[in-house]
């Protein structure tokens, strides 16, 4: 018998058909023989026939889910839906009865549980044929979930999954109708109807109450956990791995997906429950804290649908605020509740003159005598800082003590989990502080070594630790020098892709790389070494190349001449390794790192960069057809024609050899293509190079130039357009890209202040002909070399084969000269 190819194989819409009442029945069979094997006692017998069962429903699983087009025109399909309801009943009252210590138990939990994948993934998959199963669903699900009936009998996984019904129905975008409900479906309009009769008034109340004063209580085994692993226990409440298994995380999504669809049900309800609970709890009551602890945690989860109903400012000072000071230690699930709970509303709703009101309670509850307290105060400071109303002015006045605090919750906590919050904190705080963070740090940057060091088999708080030192440095600025010995080795590591931890550490390195450059005063020996580790980072090509080719940039702004001495060679390679298979992305980086060469360096740039420069001045000539490349292959030439012309006339002998033609054709050629694509240059300062390029062949009695005279002179008026601003009083223009001298800009306390780097760039600037020479001025003196070298006749000739219009521009710009 041979095996048959997938394409032979019948469809399972097929098979399924052919199979399904016998998988029923076979199911059925199995079901039976099961249940009337356990209440004999029979628990061998039992065993087996519950494998059975396991394995055809399993079947069954498939069958009914994926075996049909249509499955609610099937009645045997509906008929096995309705039947799972019935044998979920019967298998849940035979858990009661058996016994935990019953050898069937977990295999009868399993079945339980596959018995409501059965219902959900049918409901996934096809929505409108559930619908005459809705009503049962809700019913089913409600009854064991919020009624006495699942006391007993239901277990965790099994009220998880009961919530996920109600949750996938809820919110099912399939029962949902149009604003205009004349736009729905009629089965959307009829799965509609059956939710809107099940979700009454008194169900949603009771569904509500129940969430709250039930299921949101932390449990005995919460609390004994609390007190012995605090750090375990905000690992678990902050979503640790066993924790998006668990039933606390369903019930509020479930909370918050009811909440949402019916607030206006439920709203009154909830505040309600809050009025009732108004003044502070008798610490010697823990029901009655652990149900404030419940309801508070409802206000926060429902803090967007309550925008309009809870006046939380009033609510903040009237209240909570005072709970925040009540220090006894079994008051600690209420300091805890209410600080997270205004972290929850810090973005939805709170007045930003309170800030310093909430600052003055952070740092209060950061020196709390409970660790739990202590760290979800954090949390919500992260909050507040990351909030976009957050104004650095109001909380200057406290970030000595709070970074402090913050530093001692580092040093306390040792699991790995909290130290990266912590950091991540931290890293929160320095960022938005930036550099009036600079008198406070010494002690973390005496700290993160150690850490660093500790950590060396967790590499997720490794890359915390980057992380925060990326903020360190941009806060530290210049400063950040003095922790070249620890932060360079560091680097090394990080993004040594021979090291297994560059796995994890690689992309958040890159950044730490990148901003040790942009905020280095020089370029020390180290930091110059580290660059080794480029060119196997290149050959990656990566999505962190981009982030690559910005520590190019960055070493070339830095020290243009010391940088690539050394590195000039390897480089070249690696990019015309990189340029025979890459994006067009991926070509312009290349491109502007050349450009930036030919900018920083335009004596010896070209040289360096020779091997890449022909297929540039090709691309031009063949006229590439994607414009942002175009436009960078234009950068290039530009920069080598406006600034080395002895090296452009080399490359035009050399392009002139390889392409068989004529010297003076080609660069008739170039010029021509340049000017027919100027309008795929869209940023200022190449537009006004590529007019500075082109004029600079002027003057010239080149028979080619003269005939592509017009086009130049087009050019430079277009260039003209774009940098001559008018000045309304004197009517007279100006050049708005000419920089006479470098100012420090003034930097509000909201602004970040300028990198190492970006005085660089200015510096730069200051030596760039498309920042130092004026446009109308180099105009005016191309045009009157041109007339003085060919006499007034001829230039007058020359002048007539360019447009009338361009020309009257052109003489409107050049009035006063």
């Amino acid at each position: 018998m041979t095996c048959k190819s997938l394409g032979e194989q019948k469809p399972l819409t097929q098979l399924a058909s052919g199979i399904y009442s016998f998988a029923c029945s076979l199911w059925n069979h199995h079901t039976d023989t099961f249940l009337q094997q356990i209440f004999t006692g029979d628990e061998a017998a039992a065993t087996n026939s519950l494998e059975r069962t396991l394995l055809s429903l399993k079947v069954l699983r498939k069958l009914t889910v994926h075996g049909f087009v249509e499955p609610h025109r099937n009645v045997e399909v509906m008929g096995f839906l309705h039947a799972v309801f019935e044998r979920l009943k019967q298998f849940l009252e035979c858990s009661r009865s058996i016994g935990t210590e019953n050898v069937c138990r977990d295999r009868l939990e399993k079945t339980i549980i596959l018995f409501t994948k059965v219902l959900l993934d049918f409901l996934d998959q096809h929505p409108f044929s559930f619908t005459p199963l809705i009503q049962r669903s809700l019913e089913f699900a409600v009854s064991y979930v919020f009624t006495e009936a699942g006391e007993g009998v239901a277990f965790e996984r099994f009220i998880v999954q009961c919530m996920n019904f109600i949750k996938m129905i809820v919110k099912n975008y399939a029962y949902k109708p149009s604003k205009r409900f004349e736009d729905s479906s009629p089965e959307t309009l009829e799965a509609h109807k059956i939710k809107t009769s099940f979700f009454t008034y008194p169900t949603l109340m009771e569904i509500c109450r129940r969430l709250v004063s039930h299921y949101f209580l932390l449990t005995e085994e919460e609390l004994t956990m609390w007190e012995e692993d605090p750090e375990g226990f905000t690992v678990e409440e902050t979503g640790g791995d066993s924790w998006k298994y668990s039933l606390r995380p369903c019930t509020e999504v479930l909370f918050i997906d009811i909440f949402h669809e019916y607030n206006q049900t439920l709203t009154p309800v909830l505040l309600e429950m809050v009025h009732s609970l108004q003044g502070p709890t008798n610490v010697e009551d823990t029901n009655a804290l652990l149900i404030k602890d419940a309801v508070y945690n409802a206000v926060g989860l429902a803090a967007y649908e309550l925008f309009d109903s809870v006046d939380f400012d009033q609510w903040f000072k009237n209240q909570l605020l005072a709970e925040l000071q009540v220090s006894h230690n079994r008051y600690k699930p209420i300091r805890r509740r209410v600080i997270w709970l205004i972290g929850q509303w810090i973005s939805v709703k709170f007045k930003s003159d309170m800030r310093p009101m909430l600052y003055e309670a952070i740092r209060n509850l950061l020196q709390d005598q409970d660790l739990v307290v202590r760290i979800e105060t954090a949390t919500t400071l992260k909050l507040t800082v990351d909030d976009f109303e957050f104004r650095t002015d109001q909380f200057l006045p406290y970030l000595e003590s709070m970074f402090t605090l913050l530093f001692q919750l580092l040093q306390e906590v040792t699991e790995c989990d909290t130290k990266m919050h912590v950091l991540h904190v931290l890293s929160c705080v320095i960022e938005r502080v930036n550099i009036q963070i600079r008198p406070y740090v010494g002690c973390l940057v005496q700290y993160l070594p150690l850490l660093w060091k500790q950590s060396e088999e967790h590499n997720m708080l490794r890359c915390a630790i980057l992380t925060t030192l990326i903020h360190l440095i941009q806060g530290l600025g210049a400063d950040s020098k003095n922790l070249y010995p620890f932060l360079l080795p560091i680097i090394q590591l990080s993004t040594d892709v021979s090291q297994p931890p560059h796995v994890y550490l690689l992309e958040d390195g890159l950044e730490l790389w990148l901003v040790t450059l942009e905020n280095s005063p020089c370029l020390t020996p180290e930091l110059l070494r580290i660059f080794q580790n480029m060119s196997a980072l290149l050959e990656l090509s990566s999505e962190n190349l981009r982030t690559c080719f910005k520590i190019i940039n960055a070493y070339i702004f830095l020290s243009s001449s010391e940088f690539l001495q050394v590195y000039s060679g390897d480089l070249c390679r690696s990019f015309c390794e990189l340029l025979k298979d890459i994006t067009t992305e991926g070509q312009v980086q290349v491109l502007k790192v050349v450009e930036n060469v030919l900018k920083v360096n335009p004596a010896l740039g070209p040289q360096m960069f020779q091997p890449l420069l022909p297929s540039v001045f090709r691309g031009i000539i063949d006229g590439e057809r994607y414009p942002v490349v175009m436009s960078t292959y234009l950068g290039v030439i530009g920069r080598v024609l406006l600034q080395n012309a002895s090296f452009f006339s080399l490359l035009l002998s050399q392009m002139a050899c390889e392409c068989g033609q004529e010297l003076d054709q080609l660069l008739g050629n170039m010029i021509e293509m340049w000017v027919d694509r100027m309008d795929n240059i869209t940023q200022p300062e190449r537009r006004k190079l590529s007019a500075l390029a082109l004029l600079s062949l002027l003057p010239s009695d080149n028979s080619v130039i003269q005939d592509k005279f017009c086009g130049i002179i087009n050019i430079s008026v277009e260039g003209l357009h774009d940098v001559m601003t008018e000045d309304p009083e004197t009517r007279t223009y100006k050049d708005c890209m000419l920089m006479s001298h470098f100012e420090e800009p003034k930097v509000t306390e909201d602004e970040e202040p300028p990198t190492e780097q970006d005085k660089r760039k200015k510096m730069l600037a200051l030596k760039d002909p498309v920042h130092t020479v004026s446009l109308q001025q180099f105009v005016y003196e191309k045009l009157k070399a041109q007339q003085e070298l060919l006499g007034e006749q001829a230039f007058q000739a020359l002048m007539e084969t360019v447009d009338t219009e361009i020309v009257t521009q052109l003489q409107e710009f050049l009035q006063g000269f």
